[in-house]
């Protein structure tokens, strides 16, 4: 196995892992942080961070007008359009819940693929997939998921699912359209552009007077800029620029596991039956969808051979 290879495929277990417990913290957190700013401060501090790591390589931030462009998109989709989206969900709908909408990325992910030319075509097995995935999804908002519809539910719900889409979406355009760079300036450029334009955001639309942070939502934050940001969004970066997209976004079958069990033990979130039907649907879609895509990928080398 190329070295590459190997560090991708670690890099993508970090992903797994590490990206499951940021909705504990992030639950935690924006209890006294709003949304934008938490995200804005998150993304800054991390960007900064890496700045310095990147002085240390001795490597240079990118000039080209055209590449800094692309990376201003992508961090702005994946940034203030993905993360945004959840952190600002989280304040209505539980960590684990959280974790399990956003299990439908490997549906938008294939969405997007198909769209693109000579992209991967959505075949009748991956289509029954993705039909059975957001059956699970909308298992999990009904009452009986949660106990009760929490005021603002459906809406967090619903704005998952168009941060999901564009983060799908950014992963896909960053994959594609930025060559030219390595991954630590691309993540470097992606989080301080996506964080500053956040930050400014929110303090225009007044959370600047509402930011405040106890020991406990202090945690929750120095956790999401290093393990969440600077260990994970790199990571994360890294296992993109070797990785197919569609095979990157299996991350989502284990960050609603490690979400789930972390809000059930530590946050003493609900588990009903329904809720955890949903969990086993929405996965067991994802599973079709990237099984199918896995045998559509060998006939193809087969026919190839032939």
């Amino acid at each position: 196995m190329k070295k590459e290879t190997l560090l991708a495929y670690i890099a993508f277990g970090v992903v797994c892992v590490v990206w499951g417990t940021t909705y504990l913290a992030i639950r935690v957190t924006v209890e006294t942080v709003p949304p934008m700013m938490l995200t804005g401060t998150r993304y800054m501090a991390a960007g900064l961070i890496m700045l310095v790591v990147l002085k240390l390589r001795g490597e240079k931030l990118p000039r080209d007008p055209r590449t800094i462009g692309e990376l201003a998109i992508v961090g702005t989709l994946l940034v203030a359009g993905g993360n945004l989206s959840v952190i600002w969900a989280e304040q209505y709908v539980p960590s684990g819940m959280a974790a399990l909408f956003v299990a439908t990325a490997p549906f938008w992910a294939s969405i997007l693929e198909a769209m693109r030319k000579n992209g991967e075509e959505i075949g009748l097995r991956r289509g029954i997939g993705m039909l059975v995935g957001f059956v699970g999804v909308a298992l999990l908002v009904t009452p009986g998921a949660s106990g009760h519809y929490a005021p603002g539910f459906l809406a967090g719900a619903l704005a998952i699912q168009v941060g999901s889409f564009c983060w799908q979406y950014g992963m896909v355009r960053g994959k594609h359209n930025v060559h030219g760079v390595t991954p630590l300036q691309s993540a470097t450029l992606q989080m301080l552009i996506g964080g500053t334009l956040v930050m400014i955001v929110g303090l225009a639309v007044g959370e600047g007077s509402r930011y405040v942070l106890t020991p406990r939502t202090f945690a929750g934050l120095a956790y999401l800029t290093i393990f969440g940001s600077v260990i994970g969004y790199s990571s994360f970066i890294y296992a993109l620029a070797h990785m197919r997209a569609t095979s990157l976004s299996l991350y989502a079958y284990i960050n609603p596991a490690v979400a789930v069990v972390l809000g059930w033990l530590i946050l003493n979130e609900r588990l009903t039956w329904v809720s955890i039907v949903a969990m086993v649907v929405i996965l067991g879609g994802v599973a079709i969808v990237q099984t199918a895509r896995r045998e559509e990928a060998i006939v193809e080398r087969e026919k190839r051979a032939a």
